[in-house]
């Protein structure tokens, strides 16, 4: 680092921005290293073994940098405290290869973001360095899936013949009833969305299966039921335009019920996997034209804002949900 640069205090982006990631890779540092001890397929041990490696790497850098600008480090996750490595197997490689893949394509999408908040230059360098990483990850993990036949392409449109433009209003709304056939970008995103729900509901079935608060449990039990829900509508949409769907991955988890990851590892997680549906479904009603998809993605997003609540308030109640950066609070100061 620069000794000018040392100066510049972080902004609050690039605070936010590193206290999640800490967060984040610390968990997945835990769930890494379960999928490591469990793998047997030698063509994806080295997937696992990169993606492990890129997240200690991590967060031995942010803890540096924390530490450097006097700034208290989270406590995360810990291998000791949040996943039992003696526990059996609780999904295939086939799944954690997948689980893999998806998580990819998030980072680069978080790391875009953390990038375009960066303001300091060695924070635009880290993210910089993050994005090329995963980037490698995310070439990796397609190139394996795709050599052995689990990849699932989204469907594919006839060729676009000569240019037209739109006439009516019922490109946009859906009249009476009558709906026209998905544009690209629709098709995109609901085939985009159902595939990460499928793998959100082999996630939660294989929480469930080894949670131990029974509260946690029924929380699992109650996102299946709404993930199951959402996999049902995206099918339906494009079944209605004669597209094919891909299945879900229930095959992929073991039966295991013995306690693998501790409870607090496990809604981390599935807080995460709330938080960027939402996010998808934002960015999917924007790119919908089609009113009954946009309004469909609107009112699920709904849906899982109030699960997430749920999901919150047990966290806050099990003292598990560390508080985020804020800034001072004056008043309080002032009372002081």
């Amino acid at each position: 680092m620069e000794k000018r640069e040392a100066q510049i205090r972080l902004t609050a982006g690039e605070i936010a921005q590193l206290w999640a990631q800490y967060l984040n890779d610390s968990a997945s540092n835990c769930v890494l290293t379960f999928f490591l001890e469990k793998a047997e397929d030698n063509e994806i041990i080295p997937i696992i073994e990169y993606a492990l490696e890129l997240s200690k790497s991590h967060i031995k850098i942010i803890t540096s940098i924390f530490t450097e600008e006097k700034n208290a480090v989270p406590q995360g996750f810990r291998l000791e405290e949040d996943v039992d490595v003696t526990a059996p197997r609780l999904y295939s490689d086939s799944f954690v290869l997948n689980f893999i893949n998806q998580m990819s394509k998030v980072g680069l999408t978080l790391y875009g973001a953390a990038l375009a908040s960066s303001v300091r230059s060695d924070i635009k360098t880290y993210y910089m360095n993050c994005l090329t990483e995963t980037m490698e990850l995310y070439k990796r993990s397609t190139e394996l899936l795709l050599s052995k036949g689990l990849f699932i392409r989204s469907p594919s449109l006839p060729n676009l013949v000569k240019v037209k433009f739109v006439k009516k209003q019922w490109f946009m709304l859906d009249v009476f009833g009558e709906k026209r056939p998905l544009v690209a970008m629709e098709v995109d995103n609901l085939f985009a969305n159902l595939q990460r729900n499928a793998i959100g509901v082999a996630a939660l079935t294989g929480f469930s299966q080894v949670a131990t608060d029974k509260e946690v449990k029924e929380f699992f039990l109650r996102g299946l039921e709404i993930g199951n829900k959402h996999i049902r509508l995206f099918r339906g949409k494009l079944e209605e335009s004669k597209l094919p769907a891909p299945m879900g991955w229930d095959s992929e988890i073991t039966n295991s019920t013995t306690h693998t990851f501790s409870d607090k590892l496990m809604m981390f997680f599935t807080s995460g996997l709330i938080a960027m549906s939402v996010g998808y479904y934002g960015t999917s009603v924007s790119q919908s034209p089609r009113g009954d998809i946009a309004s469909m993605y609107n009112r699920l997003s709904l849906e899982i804002q109030l699960y997430s609540e749920d999901g919150a308030n047990i966290m806050i109640k099990n003292s598990w949900m560390e508080q985020p950066p804020m800034a001072s609070d004056r008043d309080e100061l002032i009372r002081e």
